[in-house]
């Protein structure tokens, strides 16, 4: 029986986030001038549920985009009243995940 060996592709891979498989704890990049800037240091920021855990977080990042993360910070996002046009009204809080990846390491979001 004859055994092939196969090279492995040693450049770095950019994962397509459309193409990317989903995970119920992550609800979608967040998509603002300061995670831009951030993503170009190797840091991204997500939409997360309210109740995930930075473990759970991280084990979702490396299945969706197949990259290990350093580490993983998160903070809740408040509930703000608004006015628009005479009534009020509230902006929804929830749950952001900032994700620290190593140098070399991308994520291709929008």
């Amino acid at each position: 029986m004859a055994t092939t060996k196969t090279k492995k592709n040693t450049k770095e891979e950019v994962v397509d986030s459309k193409k990317a498989k989903t995970h119920p704890l992550i609800k979608s990049p967040r998509i603002t001038e300061k995670a831009a800037l951030g993503a170009e240091k190797g840091i991204y920021t997500f939409n997360v549920t309210d109740n995930a855990t930075k473990n759970e977080i991280k084990k979702a990042i490396k299945l969706i985009y197949g990259v290990t993360p350093l580490r993983v910070s998160t903070t809740k996002i408040t509930s703000k009243t608004v006015v628009r046009r005479g009534i009020i009204g509230t902006k929804k809080g929830g749950k952001k995940a900032v994700v620290y990846l190593k140098k070399g390491d991308k994520i291709a979001i929008a």
